[in-house]
């Protein structure tokens, strides 16, 4: 019992240690830290403020927009405190039986900041009318009803905007956990699977991939994030895919790929990252989004097949079933690209000897989940 726990508290230390050194998580985020941002840089943000405004999180949009509302509102009251006050109608001034009001029934703080309130919602309840014998009256209304207009229009614009905003169609939009490589059209070929969630459709989807890696120059210069452009594809092409329904996307590891020169028994001690993008636009908001995930050496399975998905029922419908999304086999794979083309037979070998048997990713990737066929 005790080694069943040890065993998971260190899978659980592994996952965070990946987690902290890969550049894109699973999910598309983007693990990366700005620091020594000069001032006046960040004096940008402010410059930008709509967009400012639109990445904050949820709390901080409720947050402003409650103290904006709170403090526009007692700011104006104040105002309508000092107009009461300079026309001598408060209270304790004891006016005059037939003295005019600025304001009606606005009769000290309170009655002032209460009808500041109900000017700038148009709440209007009667008791607290403005009249027409202060011209000073007449001007703050208006004011205050412009500025109110305002930070309601802009707080309607930042809700919506936020509700809309693009990463929320990318949440619908998944890719397989794990890579594999297996051969395909003679060429061995890096592999992932890619599935839209919803039935609508992702307008001029594109999809690519960068591979991000550390590299030394001869002239001793280290470039901590080497990118590398790795193209995907899939039968019919590699822009303006048909996402109607999952994709198997494969990239073709020939002579110009970075992955040519790996192998079975060398991929998993290389250092790399490969992050894959998919751009389109949303068939029901027409607003481009873009999808992201990576790969590191662990998560690529060298001599495995994505099982099929798509079937046809009975009724002659199509019919996707993700339970098999992420599942792979293993197939008969050369232990390198060179050796596929140069090795006579060495393609006709399975990597494990193992055959009839159905893999599944486990969530820590280290070791695959079996059951017999």
């Amino acid at each position: 019992m005790m080694f069943g726990i040890r065993k998971r508290i260190q899978d659980h230390l592994v996952e965070r240690r990946i987690r902290r050194t890969r550049l894109v998580t699973k999910y598309g985020q983007c693990n990366i830290e700005f620091g020594n941002v000069k001032c006046g840089n960040q004096f940008a943000f402010l410059v930008d403020f709509w967009t400012t405004f639109v990445e904050f999180r949820w709390r901080f949009v409720l947050f402003f927009f409650t103290v904006s509302f709170t403090l526009s509102w007692f700011i104006f009251g104040l105002l309508w405190f000092w107009i009461a006050r300079s026309n001598g109608d408060l209270t304790w001034q004891n006016p005059s039986k037939g003295h005019k009001y600025c304001v009606e029934n606005v009769s000290d703080l309170i009655t002032a900041f209460l009808f500041s309130m109900e000017t700038q919602t148009s709440i209007g309840y009667g008791i607290r009318v403005i009249t027409p014998h202060c011209s000073g009256a007449v001007t703050l209304i208006i004011t205050q009803f412009l500025i109110g207009s305002i930070i309601n229009c802009f707080m309607c614009g930042i809700i919506l905007a936020k509700i809309s905003i693009p990463k929320k169609r990318a949440k619908t939009i998944t890719f397989s956990q794990t890579a594999v490589i297996c051969p395909k059209k003679d060429f061995l070929c890096l592999m992932i699977r890619v599935a839209n969630l919803r039935k609508t459709l992702m307008i001029g989807s594109q999809i690519y991939g960068k591979l991000l890696r550390t590299t030394n120059k001869p002239n001793g210069e280290t470039i901590i994030m080497d990118q590398v452009n790795i193209e995907f594809m899939v039968d019919a092409g590699k822009d303006n895919l048909f996402f109607v329904c999952p994709l198997t996307l494969y990239h073709v590891i020939d002579k110009a790929s970075p992955f040519f020169e790996m192998a079975v028994d060398t991929l998993h001690k290389q250092e790399f990252e490969l992050v894959v993008f998919l751009d389109g636009t949303a068939e029901t908001t027409s607003s481009a989004c873009q999808v992201r995930t990576s790969f590191i050496p662990q998560e690529i399975m060298w001599g495995y097949s994505f099982l099929p998905i798509i079937s046809r029922s009975k009724e002659g419908k199509y019919r996707v079933n993700f339970s098999n999304f992420s599942k792979v086999v293993p197939v008969a794979t050369a232990h390198c690209s060179y050796c596929l083309h140069n090795m006579k037979g060495h393609h006709l070998h399975s990597i494990n000897g193992i055959d009839n048997w159905e893999f599944e990713a486990n969530d820590n990737l280290e070791q695959p989940n079996m059951t017999k066929l």
